[in-house]
């Protein structure tokens, strides 16, 4: 009799195997169709989903661990979790499965079914690879109707006296996100991203990859994410030495053709595991008591990791099932073609979008200011702007990736995440970006067929949704201005965006 433990493809670390014993233990881990093609994740995600799970698999048999691996291609494999449970399970002779609880909803909501449907105890053990479970963070929410992630950091910092000095917060201040919006000029000197090549394991991944999920978005190759825990941690390393200096000063900031910019890269391996955030944090803030980089950076990343991230994750928690289907302005349209072709005549989403493709990633700004930004002011139905965020970045999984579209950057639950809507016009992109100097539309006009969309879809989101903001006091002066603008100009504005938006629904070039 043996007790089996299961770990899922986002559990690669060393607290799946709490309590482990390698006598009379067995480990399962499944490549599965229906995970693969449930959301038609990006080529680049599955090589490095696939590609990390067996190097994880191959460490385990290394050092004694009875592994039992079911590749994607395998023989008899079954594609779906409760096949693959069935199949080991008519073999051996199993009294229970553990396994670490999974941080997907409806991953979740089918484990939980396994012990009538397959007569066995399901063990759930607490997932060491965050900081704040989910009832401590379900506690803190209490009944607040407004959760301010603000608060939530500031009770982390002190909780993990990470950049405290007693009760106070080193150099007298909690946020320097002030000093983290700068404008990058085309000069920069920015060093090049970790990268990795293939080795024969990885190699065979791309080439099932390929043969599999031909049609999925994005390009396979060239393939250079790190897909080992060592890999993971010289990837890190490599942020805090060559890039997190200057990480604050510029983590806003876009260039054309610099995809990578100061960011650390490091989300792909958070999280599947590879890397733990208090590493992470503990890195940033040695870098900074070693005089190696400055305040505002290494607080702005430690607000990313210990902040943000576990914020948006309780918030997942909290708030599913029903958080996929808010729709607090009732958006309507489709999501446009150009999303997945980035053939468009604004540059800014060309250029992002075909970055997307490229490497499957693009950093928050990108993500937020400029393909977020235009869902919500062109009206993108929440569930068409999920379903492709989830499907194009290898860092996306439901717990990180719905809060952060439709909290963040759509404004879909009302204001619950964010205190108010992520909508800009074309100068802000023009301010922290080079893009709009390589565009077919001029960002300096307003309305019109040669203006920025940006311009006027702004100012008519805020009139078609004057009911439902027009109280946020964030807003206020916004309004103050637009209720002051010509009944001609609003109207320039009104023709604009329903001219525009006709255009994008019949799929015409925008």
């Amino acid at each position: 009799m043996i007790n089996l433990r299961l770990i899922f493809g986002t559990q690669l670390s060393e607290s799946s195997l709490i309590d482990l014993n390698k006598n009379t233990d067995y480990i399962l881990m499944c490549e599965l169709m229906s995970e693969a093609q449930q959301v038609k994740h990006h080529k680049k995600k599955l090589v490095l989903n696939f590609a990390s799970m067996r190097h994880f698999a191959a460490s385990l048999l290394e050092r004694g661990y009875n592994v039992s691996y079911v590749k994607i291609d395998a023989e008899g494999n079954t594609g779906c979790w409760e096949g693959e449970l069935r199949r080991f399970l008519s073999n051996n002779l199993v009294t229970n499965i553990s396994l670490v609880r999974p941080n997907d909803y409806k991953l979740l909501q089918q484990v939980l079914t396994w012990k009538d449907k397959l007569h066995i105890t399901i063990n759930l053990l607490d997932d060491k690879n965050f900081l704040c479970s989910t009832t401590e963070f379900a506690q803190w929410a209490g009944d607040k109707k407004q959760l301010r992630m603000e608060n939530f950091y500031r009770l982390m910092r002190q909780r993990y006296n990470i950049l405290m000095e007693g009760d106070k917060p080193v150099g007298g201040k909690w946020n320097y996100d002030n000093l983290n919006r700068n404008s990058a000029s085309d000069d920069l000197n920015i060093p090049d991203c970790y990268k990795e090549q293939p080795d024969n394991i990885t190699r065979e991944v791309i080439t099932v990859v390929g043969k599999l999920f031909p049609n999925h978005f994005g390009d396979l190759e060239p393939f250079h994410f790190a897909v080992t825990r060592q890999q993971a941690v010289l990837v890190l390393r490599h942020f805090i030495r060559q890039r997190l200096t200057l990480f604050g000063q510029y983590q806003d900031a876009m260039l054309q053709n610099e995809p990578w910019m100061y960011h650390s890269h490091i989300s792909f391996y958070l999280n599947i595991g590879l890397l733990l955030p208090m590493e992470c944090i503990t890195a940033a803030v040695e870098a900074y008591d070693n005089g190696m980089a400055p305040l505002n950076a290494v607080e702005g990343f430690v607000r990313q990791v210990l902040g943000w991230r576990e914020y948006i994750r309780g918030i997942y928690w909290l708030k599913m099932p029903g958080y996929e289907k808010e729709n607090f302005f009732n958006a309507d349209n489709s999501l446009p073609k150009f999303y997945w072709s980035g053939k468009t005549a604004m540059n800014c989403l060309a250029q992002t979008i075909a970055e997307t493709k490229k490497n499957a990633y693009a950093h928050h700004i990108q993500r937020l200011m400029v393909l977020g930004n235009f869902a919500l002011i062109a009206g993108i139905k929440p569930e068409e702007v999920n379903e492709w965020f989830l499907v194009v970045y290898a860092d996306a999984y439901e717990w990180v990736e719905l809060p952060n579209v439709s909290g963040m950057i759509l404004f879909a639950d009302g204001g619950y995440l964010a205190s108010k809507p992520y909508a800009a016009g074309g100068s802000y992109i023009n301010k922290m970006s080079n893009y709009c100097k390589g565009c077919s539309y001029s960002v300096a006009v307003k309305t019109g067929e040669n203006a920025c969309p940006f311009n006027y879809l702004y100012w008519d989101f805020l009139a078609r949704n004057i009911d439902k903001l027009s109280g946020n006091h964030r807003l206020r002066m916004i309004y103050s201005t637009y209720n002051k603008m010509s009944a001609e100009k609003k109207q320039d504005i009104d023709n604009s965006s329903a001219t525009f938006i006709l255009r994008m629904n019949q799929g015409l070039d925008v």
